[in-house]
Order: structure tokens, then sequence, then C-alpha cells
């Protein structure tokens, strides 16, 4: 649920005529389902989680795989990554690539991964035994936590590279001797599903509702939100209503209890981008308190923001990765730093007592997303990659080439 982008950008592929396979490194566990998951028509190939799990499987799939002719080249890429890297999920990896080459299609072509960490690692290898071409989309934590030898090699074997953010880049760019093949690619949104926001009623009691929409993650920022919120003026009226699962529900939660917020908050767990819509349009203020987690994962570009705008909601977002490529402070939206609690609390503060700033903010954010991030432009860079004959009436698209 917390990936529409990608669902995104299939469906989008598939109607201009490209022919895809799914193959997912994991099974679905979200009890829900987009309108979006609904409309793909590409069939679906899940590759065993866990090794242990389907040990026949991967032993069949070895003894064909070991007869392909990249085989050699392909054992020999693993043994070199796991020499520097001993880790159990490095196996799999590999694991996970023999039974992808053995039951890969014969009418499939190349191969593309989503992520530049662990699905890149499957499709490398898996390319190299079947002697295919790849290439990757990277995006934000796999980018920022994967190192750099890493990423060098698999940018140095893929074909191309696109990733969704100035800074990501920047930083991918400069690890290849020509940048040019790594382009920018802005996810964008597909405003079919997100027309112009209906008029917004202000609520009987003059209390201001706060959405958030996340998971509860460490980078994610809840608890500098919560600890922000904590901070505002006893005589604000507000509200905070948080749709998105994730693993710190509970201790949020808790938090919460700690500073007296509980009453004023609803947490809604993961919702369909219906009902997910229907949140945009009922609030007042969006706001995400995105920071570096501990383990260098960090958020890239978020496509709840730009959902958020095509609202006419006001924003409230940290200073950091690709976020200021959307916001601009002052103008569509607000930004504070990251890890900031009084710096977002002032800035709730004043969005909260002044709608006519939120109505502005609000307006600007939604023109500039309807301009500047469709998806009906955007996803034209990937259809030429793919080799897709371009659609006429489409706008330029906004593609970064220059490693500077």
């Amino acid at each position: 649920l917390s990936e529409t982008f990608i669902a995104q950008e299939i469906l989008a592929l598939e109607r201009r005529g490209l022919s895809i396979l799914i193959v997912s490194l994991r099974h679905p566990t979200d009890k829900a389902i987009h309108p979006v998951h609904r409309e793909i028509a590409a069939e679906r190939l899940y590759l065993p989680e866990y090794l242990y799990q389907e040990p026949l499987r991967v032993w069949r799939a070895w003894r064909k795989a070991r007869r392909l002719p990249g085989y050699q080249a392909a054992r020999r890429a693993w043994l070199a990554d796991l020499w520097r890297d001993k880790t159990p999920n490095r196996i799999r990896r590999f694991g996970q690539a023999l039974v992808l080459a053995a039951e890969l299609p014969g009418d499939i072509d190349r191969l593309h991964a989503h992520f530049i960490h662990t699905p890149a690692s499957v499709t490398r290898y898996a390319a190299m035994m079947r002697g295919l071409e790849w290439s990757v989309s990277a995006h934000a934590k796999d980018i920022w936590t994967t190192p750099d030898w890493e990423k060098r090699e698999k940018l140095a074997a893929a074909s191309w590279a696109v990733t969704c953010t100035e800074s990501g880049h920047r930083h991918l760019a400069g690890l290849v001797p020509d940048p040019r093949r790594i382009a920018l690619c802005y996810h964008g949104l597909d405003l079919t599903n997100f027309s112009r926001p209906v008029p917004r009623r202000a609520a009987a009691d003059g209390t201001v509702t706060i959405l958030s929409v996340g998971r509860a993650v460490a980078k994610k920022g809840y608890d500098d939100l919560l600890a922000a919120l904590a901070l505002l003026p006893p005589s604000l009226g507000w509200r905070l209503v948080h749709i998105g699962g994730g693993a710190l529900v509970s201790r949020l939660k808790a938090q919460a209890e700690r500073l007296g917020l509980a009453k004023r908050i609803e947490w809604r767990g993961a919702r369909s981008q219906p009902d997910v819509l229907a949140a945009y349009r009922d609030a007042d203020i969006f706001v995400l308190a995105s920071k570096i987690a501990p383990d260098g994962d960090r958020d890239g570009l978020p496509n709840v923001l730009m959902e958020a705008q095509s609202q006419g909601l006001a924003c409230v977002a940290t200073d950091l990765a690709g976020i200021p490529e959307l916001i601009e402070d002052e103008g569509t939206g607000l930004l504070v730093p990251p890890g900031d609690p009084v710096a977002l609390a002032a800035a709730l503060s004043r969005l909260i007592g002044d709608p006519a700033l939120r109505a502005r903010l609000g307006a600007a954010g939604e023109r500039r997303v309807r301009t500047e991030f469709d998806a009906k432009t955007t996803i034209e860079l990937l259809s030429a990659r793919f080799g897709l004959e371009p659609v006429q009436s489409s706008e330029p698209v906004r593609e970064l080439v220059d490693a500077s």
C-alpha cells in the first residue's frame, strides 16, 4: 500500500503498450488494496521470500540455472559481493536470482528493478545468467543505505538508471564516468485519481484538522511531530489524524499518552487510496516531519506530499532530500529543519491560526503539482527508455542529466 507510485508506473507503462511480468521478492501482507492494483493486467511471479521455505524449488532452479551461459560470471560476481558483505541477505539474493533465471518466461527480453539494493542484486545476477540487459529505478532508502562500491558496480552493469530526486541524481551521477546514463524522473501524480478539491468548510467549533499519511517508522519523524504538537499553545483548537501502519505505532501512541495528546489524535492505520483521498479533503493542514534515521534511511520525495497538495492542502514538511524540489518555503508550503520540534510547532501554530495563509499556500501548491508533476508527462521519460513510441501531445519531460 505504501508504494502506489510503482503501481501507478506499471499501469501507465501497460497503457502505453509495454507487456510486463511483475516479479516480487515478497508476498503481500496488506489486507486492503488500492483501485490501481485492480487495473493492472500483468501476471505475477513470486520468488521464494526465504530460501528455507522452498528448498526444492531453489534446488531445481540451481540445476537449471547452472547450465545457463552466464551462470559462472554471475556466481563470480555474487562471491565477490559476498566477500564484502557476509550476510544471510546476500546469500538469499543469489538463491532468488537462481529461481528468477530458471523460471523466467522465454519471451522476456529485459529486466528492470525498482530499488538499487536487494531487488537490483537479484536482477543483476539473474540478468547475467540469462544474458539479458537490465535497468534500475533508485529511490530513497535504497540509495542512502547501500555502500558506494555496490552502487558503482550495479550502475556500471545496468544499461540505464533513473532516480526520483535531484539529490539522489547528483549522488548516483557522481559514481559513474558518464552521468548521462543516470536520469532524473519524478514519479509524478496520476491526476485522474486526484481530481480538483472541493471547497473546504470550517469546523463548527473552529477545530483545525491536521493530517499526516505515512508509515510509523523512524525516518518519518512522528516522534518529532508529537513533540511539536505538545508545544502548541493550549488556546489553539486542533486534532491530528494519522493514516499508515508501521512498527512504531504502539510506541507513538504511548508517547502521545505521556504528552497528554491522546484525546486529540486519531490513529486510522493503513487505508486504501479512496479513504486517503477523503482524508485529504476533510483536512485543513498536511504535515510530514521526515528526517534521517539512525541507519541512514530517509525519504526521497514522498508522494503523499504531492497528493496532499493536489487537494489544495497547506503543507508543512522538512527541508530534507527531495522535499524542497516540490515545496518552496513560504511559496507553496512551509519548510522547517528536520529533527526540530520547536520550528515545526511554530510553523503549525502559524497555519492553525491563519486560514488565509492556509488558503494561499494550498492554492499555490495545487497549481505547481498540476503543472509540473503530472504523471502523464513524467512517464514519457520511462516510456522512451523502454523503447515505446512517444505520445505526440505530451509536454516536455523534466529530465536532469548534468552531474553538477
